[in-house]
């Protein structure tokens, strides 16, 4: 059985604001609810004017108390930047609210420029790679398992309470799965980030994982990059605004917008632009449900996995809807 979950990255649209934004993450966040959807995971992006989810643990939050079912987490927070302690007293906090609701999605990437990093770790010491031993305090912190040696033991994450959120490492090379793999988690993997070479970490993962207290087995899923439509090309139209904005992301060029399609599609397009997409779209899904359902089927047998997260980025909310409820019905989720 085929497990669909969301992944958000709350997109501000040209000629739209970020509270709008957030709106439809709201509104997006209800509809997978009802649908069926199994978790919807919201992201953490720094000094980007066209992304508006800056803190994915107030924005959990809120989307925690506007739905009733669905498991609600962050993909991720990129841990490097913070606190172990502080992470923890957050989603303790989250899971008290929301008890068997809450996921925690882990990063090692910044999530945004070098000057956001910066800033997010101005007066810290980073002169080394700490994210093993953060994971380890927050395990520690989350499950009251700090060891008798350690140089915190016996502080306590409150609240105390009795169930913890699902711990999820995530990335798209081989750095992450190591780690979940050794440590027995589970694993996120990126694949819409298009890593050369990334399938890798799938099969390093599953290969070495090491049963734990979490997980007796290997438990991933792949974040997706998806867009369904009632025709092919209705889908590849749609796909075009997300073509423009990663096409100026891959050139260090933000836009202060996720574009429009009559922006994306007057654009004026190099050849080596168009080879760049051409090749991009190799790796994503986009089609009639009939044929989305067929590829995710094929890359389920692929990765060996049962989990996806469908990222779908379109400029037009109503067909964003529209493409999750269509990928609902052809997998027949049940509400």
């Amino acid at each position: 059985m085929l497990t669909l979950s969301v992944l958000d990255q709350s997109q501000i649209c040209e000629g739209r604001t970020a509270s709008a934004a957030l709106k439809e993450t709201t509104l997006l966040a209800q509809e997978a609810d009802l649908l069926g959807y199994t978790r919807y995971w919201v992201a953490e992006h720094h000094a980007s004017a066209a992304l508006a989810s800056s803190s994915p643990e107030v924005l959990i939050a809120h989307l925690a108390a506007h739905t009733k079912r669905i498991r609600v987490g962050s993909g991720g927070v990129m841990l490097s930047h913070y606190s172990a302690y502080k992470v923890a007293e957050n989603f303790r906090l989250l899971e008290a609210l929301h008890p068997g609701r809450i996921d925690v999605g882990l990063g090692r990437a910044p999530g945004g420029m070098p000057i956001s990093t910066r800033a997010l770790q101005e007066g810290k010491y980073t002169g080394i790679d700490r994210y093993p031993e953060q994971v380890d305090d927050l395990i520690g912190y989350l499950h009251d398992a700090l060891p008798a040696g350690h140089r915190f033991a016996g502080l306590q994450a409150e609240p105390s309470i009795p169930t913890a959120p699902e711990i999820w490492l995530l990335g798209s090379s081989s750095g992450s799965s190591m780690i979940a793999a050794e440590k027995g988690l589970a694993f996120g993997y990126a694949q819409f980030f298009g890593v050369p070479d990334s399938e890798h970490s799938v099969h390093y993962y599953k290969e070495n994982f090491k049963p734990s207290a979490f997980n007796d087995k290997p438990r991933i899923l792949a974040a997706v990059y998806v867009v369904c439509a009632d025709t092919e090309e209705a889908a590849s139209r749609l796909a075009w605004s997300t073509d423009l904005f990663f096409l100026k992301l891959e050139q260090g060029r933000l836009l202060d917008r996720f574009p429009s399609l009559q922006t994306a599609e007057d654009y004026p397009y190099t050849e080596y632009d168009l080879q760049r997409i051409r090749a991009v779209r190799q790796r994503r899904i986009i089609g009639t449900p009939e044929q989305v359902k067929s590829k995710l089927l094929a890359m389920q047998k692929q990765y060996g996995i049962d989990e996806f997260m469908i990222v779908t980025m379109t400029h037009d909310f109503e067909a964003r809807l529209r493409s999750y409820r269509l990928l609902a019905e052809a997998f027949q989720l049940q509400g």
